[in-house]
């Protein structure tokens, strides 16, 4: 595949996640949206979706990897070339910035009657993920090892550097992995809300500030660095141990 290929599935496929998570959130977040007050398992069940839409669009351009850490990840356990992780990674925060932008647009009704409501509901929440307890060694380890744990069912699935690299080339491994990703919405993504890609959270935490939503709330930079680091981390280690023991 060209470095132009990678870079467009890259785009698209998590344009595509970021549409389906983004909007999940908004859904059950909003005023005036009829999923509102649904839930953590409704929010937990969209992001899978858009995980499956996002890596089945992108498989026959780049593999449908979608997410920084798991492309980095790929490229320790040798199935991607490092020469093209830059092109991976730069299609997956401009997709995700473009997914940020299309649930916002998707949802400008919503957003802009927030700003009128008596009690107006701050919307950073529906972008990018916050952590219940603030507490930064605690939720870098909550992120490690929720990544950690989404790397290595990958690579068990995909089967590493024995196969193509990537998440969307077959029908069952992407369908598992999608619901990989729900169940560790459902366990381990109550600390943080579970970033686990860097881009994912990123992306739409930068969208999110710089777009003309009202009642922001609080941006939380000082936080940004853990979505990032945390993921990164949790990959490598999924990874390696994946190497050890394969």
């Amino acid at each position: 595949m060209s470095n132009g290929d990678i870079f467009v599935g890259e785009l698209i496929g998590t344009a595509i996640l970021i549409l389906f998570g983004a909007g999940v959130c908004a859904a059950v977040t909003l005023n005036k949206s009829k999923a509102q007050g649904a839930g953590w398992v409704v929010i937990a069940f969209g992001w899978g979706f858009g995980v499956l839409a996002g890596a089945y669009t992108s498989a026959p351009l780049s593999g449908g990897q979608i997410n920084p850490a798991v492309t980095i990840g790929f490229a320790i356990e040798g199935s991607t070339k490092w020469e093209d992780v830059p092109f991976y990674i730069l299609g997956q925060f401009a997709g995700a910035i473009i997914g940020a932008t299309l649930c916002w647009l998707l949802y400008l009704g919503q957003f802009n009657l927030n700003a009128e409501e008596d009690k107006a509901i701050e919307t950073l929440g529906i972008f990018s993920t916050r952590p219940e307890i603030n507490n930064p060694v605690q939720n870098l380890i909550t992120e490690i090892i929720a990544t950690a744990a989404l790397m290595l069912p990958i690579l068990g699935l995909v089967g590493g550097s024995k196969h193509v690299a990537g998440i969307g080339d077959a029908g069952l491994p992407v369908l598992l992995i999608s619901l990989l990703v729900v169940g560790i919405g459902l366990s381990l993504g109550g600390p943080t809300g579970y970033a686990i890609n860097p881009a994912r959270d990123l992306g739409p935490r930068l969208t999110h500030a710089l777009l003309p939503i009202p009642n922001k709330g609080t941006s939380e930079w000082s936080y940004s660095w853990i979505p990032v680091v945390g993921p990164i981390a949790g990959a490598a280690i999924g990874a390696a141990i994946y190497n050890a023991a394969f």
